[in-house]
């Protein structure tokens, strides 16, 4: 092959007596890289879920193609998680709970401590599993990867329901007529859909965690898609029904007749808490959509596999969610 580049190249031999040997070496180096690209779609089987990387020398034959399997925590991510990222989260969460208990306790907002608060400390342990992961990136632990994967999904459940319970409250002040439920069935429909929402995640979980197979653990991977659909199905019957009365409100249009004809002044603070609410269950949609298309693309997905999505698309969700109700607290505005 030398000999016919260098017999099309003459007016070159002349000027560079090394020409030659150069075109050979060349055309050696052309024949390894076609080579190599001849061998890619054989090695690379699937290169987002498994990520292997491949490692070919010139010279080498086509059965000698290396093959590096990801090890440690990569094993289970799919990446290593950044540890900066699982300390500010854990800073995050810490804080806001702390703040949310002594809230619950000045404002004698008791039930703040199973929903708000217990978001946060699952969050928490989620986030500290994550870190765990972080500090061990050369050893393939199973036990911090289950634990994130299962606090995460878990921890806002009881959040969502903080949702629910202030819809009743302010169903409550602004005027029931203009409601399709009363306000006691707001909570306990919508308070009952969390819980059950929140079993059918925590068996999926269970039953994840204590996977032996890959079968069992889709399994629980399939249970929580399926809690995570019925809870996604429950904010948009919610997100219709309190859209559904703010415009009977502001219209002066009363749904039910047989309710009290009260119409409540629609005050500052009754603004704020409104819109606060409404950014929560935003944030608290957009993370579940992202869950659920987590889930659905299985353990070893391109979306499950990718942190930075994780990380905002879930973390950051979560913490907007928390954080508000913190500044925007019903017990400074509606207490």
């Amino acid at each position: 092959m030398a000999q016919n580049w260098s017999a099309h190249c003459g007016f070159h031999e002349l000027l560079f007596p090394e020409i030659d040997y150069c075109g050979s070496l060349l055309a050696e180096a052309m024949r390894n890289l076609v080579c190599l690209l001849k061998r890619l779609p054989a090695t690379i089987q699937d290169h987002s879920s498994s990520c292997l990387f491949i490692s070919t020398t010139f010279g080498m034959s086509s059965n000698s193609t290396v093959i590096f399997r990801p090890e440690g925590v990569a094993r289970h991510y799919g990446y290593v998680p950044h540890e900066y990222v699982g300390i500010i989260f854990m800073a995050l969460f810490g804080l806001s709970t702390i703040i949310h208990v002594g809230q619950a306790i000045y404002y004698r907002m008791w039930w703040l401590f199973l929903t708000a608060c217990l978001c946060g400390v699952g969050e928490l342990v989620g986030w500290g599993g994550r870190l765990w992961s972080a500090l061990t990136p050369d050893q393939a632990l199973k036990t911090p990867y289950m634990m994130q994967i299962t606090t995460t999904i878990l921890a806002p459940t009881p959040l969502i329901a903080v949702n629910f319970i202030l819809l009743s409250w302010i169903v409550t002040r602004l005027g029931p007529c203009y409601a399709r439920l009363t306000p006691i069935q707001y909570s306990i429909i919508f308070t009952s859909c969390d819980v059950a929402a929140l079993c059918v995640q925590g068996a999926g979980g269970g039953i994840a965690s204590s996977a032996n197979t890959e079968a069992d653990s889709e399994l629980g991977s399939n249970i929580m898609l399926g809690g995570i659909i019925f809870q996604f199905v429950a904010i948009l019957v919610y997100v219709a029904l309190a859209s559904d009365f703010l415009w009977h409100y502001r219209t002066d249009i009363p749904v039910r007749a047989a309710a009290p004809h009260h119409r409540g002044h629609l005050e500052p603070k009754m603004k704020t808490m409104i819109a606060a609410l409404a950014f929560s269950t935003l944030v608290l949609f957009i993370r579940s959509i992202y869950r659920i298309i987590e889930l659905a693309g299985g353990w070893h997905g391109r979306i499950i596999q990718t942190e930075i999505y994780f990380d905002v698309l879930d973390g950051g969700m979560v913490v907007l969610a928390i954080v508000v109700i913190n500044l925007a607290h019903p017990g400074r505005l509606l207490g």
